[in-house]
C-alpha cells in the first residue's frame, strides 16, 4: 500500500501571484498544440519539450515512436512529456546521476516550472520515489491539479513567472541552475571545466571581430617581423687617416 503524499505548506513564490504581464521578449514562449497552424509549429513544440526536459537532445536521446504518435494526434503534449520523463535518458542522465531528492527537485522544476517550495515537499516526493517508482511518481506530478491548472493536456512545461515588474533581474534558468550531474558526478566524469572556462574567456562576440582592413588584423603579423641589421664594422684608431679624415680651413694667400 502507498504511502500519501506528505502534506507541506506553499510558499509565496513567483507563481504563487497574480499580476498582470505585458507579453515581451523576457517573457518565455508557450507552446501548445491547440495553436498549431503547419507542421514547422509542430517541429518547434517538440524541440521546446525536449529542451525542456533534456535541455538537449542528441540524435540517440530523441523519442521518434513519441514524436510520431504526437504528430499524428494519438497521444498528447502531456502523454509525450510523460514518455521523455520515463526514457531511458531520462534515467541514466538524471536519476542515476543524482540523489531522490536532487530528483525530485530536478522534476518538479522541469515539469510543474518552478522550484521546490521547501525541504519538506523534497521529502514528500522522495517518498514516493521510494513507494511508487518513478512511473508512480511522474504520473502523479502530471496528475496534479498544479500541473493541470498550469499547463493542462496540450502545452509544454516552461519556468513559470520568471519575471516579476518589480525586479530589475529574473531567476536563473532551470537549466543553468540545474545541470543534469551534481558536483559529485562532474568530478567522477572529469569534465573540462578548466577548458570550457578558458574557451569562455577567448570568447570574442561578434560585434568584437576584427573586419577585413582592421589594424588589429595585423597586430600579430608585426610582432611576427624580427628584422636582422647588419652588425657594424669595427674600426680602430689605427686604420683612421687623421689627415684626410679632419676637415682644415685653408688660409688665403
Amino acid at each position: 500500500m502507498a504511502l500519501p503524499l506528505l502534506s507541506y505548506s506553499p510558499v509565496s513564490q513567483n507563481v504563487r501571484v497574480a499580476g498582470y504581464e505585458v507579453p515581451g521578449d523576457e517573457q518565455p514562449r508557450v507552446f501548445s498544440t491547440d495553436d498549431l497552424l503547419d507542421s514547422t509549429g509542430m517541429d518547434a513544440l517538440i524541440e521546446a519539450a525536449y529542451r525542456q526536459i533534456f535541455f538537449y537532445a542528441f540524435k540517440w536521446d530523441r523519442e521518434p515512436f513519441l514524436e510520431s504518435q504526437l504528430r499524428n494526434g494519438q497521444i498528447t503534449v502531456r502523454d509525450f512529456i510523460r514518455g521523455l520523463l520515463l526514457s531511458n535518458t531520462f534515467y541514466t542522465s538524471f536519476y542515476e546521476k543524482n540523489s531522490n531528492y536532487r530528483f525530485v527537485e530536478q522534476c518538479v522544476e522541469r515539469v510543474l516550472g518552478r522550484s521546490v517550495y521547501n525541504e519538506r515537499e523534497k521529502i514528500a516526493w522522495s517518498i514516493v520515489v521510494v513507494t511508487k517508482g518513478i512511473q508512480g511518481f511522474v504520473n502523479d506530478l502530471l496528475d496534479s491539479d498544479e500541473y493541470l491548472e498550469a499547463f493542462g493536456y496540450n502545452t509544454v512545461p516552461y519556468q513559470r513567472r520568471r519575471y516579476l515588474a518589480s525586479r530589475s533581474a529574473g531567476e536563473t534558468p532551470t537549466n543553468i541552475r540545474l545541470p543534469r550531474y551534481d558536483e559529485y558526478y562532474r568530478s567522477v566524469l572529469g569534465f573540462p571545466q578548466i577548458v570550457w572556462q578558458n574557451q569562455v574567456r577567448r570568447f570574442v562576440p561578434q560585434d568584437k571581430t576584427p573586419t577585413a582592413g582592421n589594424p588589429a588584423m595585423f597586430l600579430g603579423m608585426a610582432r611576427s617581423i624580427s628584422p636582422s641589421a647588419a652588425a657594424p664594422a669595427r674600426v680602430t684608431t689605427s686604420d683612421i687617416n687623421i689627415a684626410t679624415k679632419v676637415p682644415y680651413r685653408k688660409v688665403p694667400s
